[in-house]
């Protein structure tokens, strides 16, 4: 599971007070306030910021030393960052103004350009401090925005203030949200003065960056946060046009997921959500309020994203790309419960959540989403709660005690829940099947079953490092590998093998991974420049082209279980909406035809979340959930970005639309007509229009 960074990308904010001999400490806390890191800031009194950053969760997280000189206006001079990223590539990045230009470098890429104006430099791999930089010049030049190098604008409003106590020390606070850097808004907590600096960043239910000392105002802080987010999402939500009414999408050719055809040109009629009739085009004439002219385009079952842990900001991206349902594998329980009951509102826009049950066990290494036990007893605990609040599977983690493995299967089972995850570490993949487990999570999870030893630690990097470099030696057609495919079909397992989000074990610096090569230029600058990172420790050509031989066998094994009839969903586990469409096209990579590629993500994806009932089809009584494509798909799989319409959830939603607003650039330039009609019409026999809408 990849984790959210504290970066540049995820924190702006503030400042400190120059050519005076200063330290700031701040403390990161993750679940039930477990300390993961902290955060050294000292400043001397030459004015020379020296920043020592530490983030260990689940086994990993980024660490680095900073040196940072500041103008008179509080812009970076010079930058220098040495240390080490989440999965342990080097950071080793220069940033310096000289004269009237500036240059910089972040491994291959070294860039000089004319520097005539105070700009603000955003590194790629930065720790939370550097946002400082960005609040205090913006309180030296009393605007609201200022310029970002490579490219951009940063923009920042005050939203609202708290009085924050520590043991009778009060100060006020200010809570700030900044655009213009990655695909959401940025909330950070500042201080308040002539010279303002970091006070608090809060991830909901997930992590509190804080400084030290004034924990306890976290809550109150959060709450008053999460108000001020919650009405930027509510206006976001308002984009999609809402269905009322009977709805006619007329002239579609529907991909059938079960016989992986395509029909004549038909009508589909819609109503509250649901496909009430599907007829040839024009045989069937009955008012409506809405018609939409699919104009002979291919018409697919709404996607499901097997493998996401969904944030408040991250609906729109995968709706986006067409993920109508997003089985979520682990967040924090209160926040996800919180997410699910806003969409059912209208207040947030996110696809159809399906939750999964999140189970750790105790250790150094846990990853502190949903429950953390210490025993059988707790656990059957979490599975009850689980079962009570309507989830249809568990996930069990890398510290989970291997003593009470069985047991807590059989429970889950018990209560009706399938049961599926990582492999907790000195066990291997057969070990957990022959424990009963319904699916296994990752590609690099089914590879260590051949390759760690009785004390493999995979709760460390090992469990990265060690397919990248053994698996470009495995014998795909041993006997070992035999059997062990011939386990999983005799047992039955689902493979959810997030192939994309494992690009990364042979991504080297200056490139940027298959998954992805298609639509960066279309991504925020930002977000470009992380993407053209290297993520593992890849020190020359020989070790890269070992790890892409590794990642290649990858691939094809998944191919193999395909062939053997193991069932595979299509999970992402990485950026949302443009992952899965880079999945779709490492599973046609493996062997699979676009059309079975379509079947992964619509009806496997619906069987098992345990909604095939109502999902993953185009069928009279099933959801509404409807892609309108430009191209072909079902044999160009990479059509799937193409995407004019997405109907779900009883909105229409235009791509378009959504990727304007989140900094993207769209894919098509088509748009869809929704001509409408006055209800007073659709009652009687006639379909007189009253006016049609354009969705752009």
């Amino acid at each position: 599971m990849k984790i959210k960074e504290l970066s540049l990308l995820t924190l702006l904010a503030c400042s400190s007070s120059l050519f005076a001999e200063e330290q700031y400490s701040y403390t990161i806390l993750v679940d039930k306030g477990v300390k993961a890191g902290e955060q050294i800031v000292k400043v001397s009194d030459e004015g020379e910021i020296s920043v020592r950053y530490i983030f260990k969760d689940n086994g990993r997280g980024p660490e680095l030393d900073e040196k940072i000189s500041l103008n008179k206006d509080g812009f970076i001079t010079d930058y220098q960052a040495k240390g080490n990223t989440t999965f342990g590539s080097v950071i080793n990045e220069r940033f310096k103004v000289q004269g009237n230009s500036a240059s910089w470098s972040t491994g291959k890429d070294q860039t000089k350009v004319n520097y005539q104006q105070n700009a603000l430099y955003l590194p790629v791999d930065g720790s939370p401090y550097l946002s400082s930089v960005a609040i205090a010049a913006l309180a030296k030049s009393g605007k609201n925005s200022l310029p970002l190098l490579p490219s951009g604008t940063l923009t920042q409003e005050v939203v609202s203030e708290l009085i924050v106590d520590n043991g009778g020390e009060k100060q006020q606070v200010q809570l700030l949200v900044q655009t213009g850097v990655g695909f959401e808004p940025n909330f950070v907590w500042a201080t308040q003065g002539e010279n303002p600096r970091l006070f608090a960043y809060l991830a909901p239910g997930y992590l509190t960056l804080i400084e030290e000392g004034w924990q306890q105002n976290a809550k109150a802080m959060l709450e008053i946060q999460q108000q001020a987010e919650t009405q930027l999402l509510e206006k976001l939500a308002t984009l999609p046009k809402k269905l009322n009414g009977l709805t006619l999408v007329r002239n579609a050719r529907i991909f059938d997921s079960q016989t992986l055809k395509l029909s004549v040109p038909s009508d589909i009629y819609l109503l509250r959500g649901k496909i009430t009739s599907i007829v040839p085009t024009g045989s069937l004439h009955s008012p409506v309020e809405h018609e939409i002219d699919a104009a002979n385009r291919i018409v697919l079952p709404g996607l499901f994203d097997m493998h996401g842990h969904l944030s408040r900001w991250e609906g729109a991206l995968h709706l986006a790309a067409g993920v109508t349902t997003l089985r979520d594998m682990g967040n924090d329980n209160a926040t996800l419960q919180s997410m699910i009951d806003e969409i059912d509102t209208d207040q947030l826009l996110a696809p159809t959540i399906v939750p999964t049950g999140f189970l750790e066990g105790e250790s150094a290494y846990s990853a502190r989403n949903g429950f953390v036990i210490n025993d059988l007893a707790e656990a059957k605990h979490a599975i009850d709660w689980y079962a009570a609040h309507g989830y249809p599977q568990l996930k069990i983690y890398n510290s989970f005690p291997k003593d009470i493995l069985k047991d807590t299967v059989s429970y889950a089972h018990s209560r009706g829940l399938r049961v599926s995850g990582h492999v907790p570490a000195f066990l291997k993949a057969e070990d957990v099947i022959a424990a009963g487990f319904d699916e296994i999570q990752h590609i690099n999870q089914l590879m260590l079953n051949f390759l760690v030893k009785p004390d493999t630690d995979t709760r460390t990097l090992d469990r990265f490092y060690l397919p990248a470099k053994q698996v470009a030696d495995l014998d795909l057609q041993s006997k070992a590998v035999q059997d062990f495919i011939r386990l999983l079909k005799s047992h039955n397992v689902t493979v959810d093998p997030t192939l994309a989000t494992f690009d990364f074990l042979k991504k080297t610096d200056g490139t940027v991974g298959e998954p992805w090569r298609a639509i960066v230029t279309h991504l925020p600058p930002d977000i470009q420049r992380a993407y053209a990172r290297a993520e593992l420790d890849i020190p020359d050509e020989a070790t890269a082209e070992r790890y892409a031989k590794s990642y290649a066998k990858m691939i094809e094994f998944v191919g193999m279980m395909y062939k053997a009839g193991i069932p595979v969903v299509a999970g992402t586990d990485e950026l949302a909406g443009f992952t899965l469409q880079g999945e779709l096209e490492l599973l046609v990579k493996a062997g699979l035809t676009a059309s079975e590629a379509l079947q992964v993500a619509t009806l496997n994806g619906a069987r098992y979340s345990n909604v095939e009932q109502h999902k993953g089809q185009i069928k009279v009584g099933f959801d509404a959930d409807l892609l309108l494509v430009d191209g072909d798909p079902t044999q160009n799989i990479s059509d799937i970005r193409k995407l004019a319409l997405v109907i779900t959830q009883g909105k229409a939603i235009v791509p378009t639309d959504l990727y304007q607003k989140l900094g993207v650039k769209p894919f098509v330039k088509d748009f869809i007509k929704i001509r409408d009609f006055a209800p007073a019409q659709a009652q009687g026999g006639g379909k007189t229009s009253t006016g049609h809408r354009h969705l752009h």
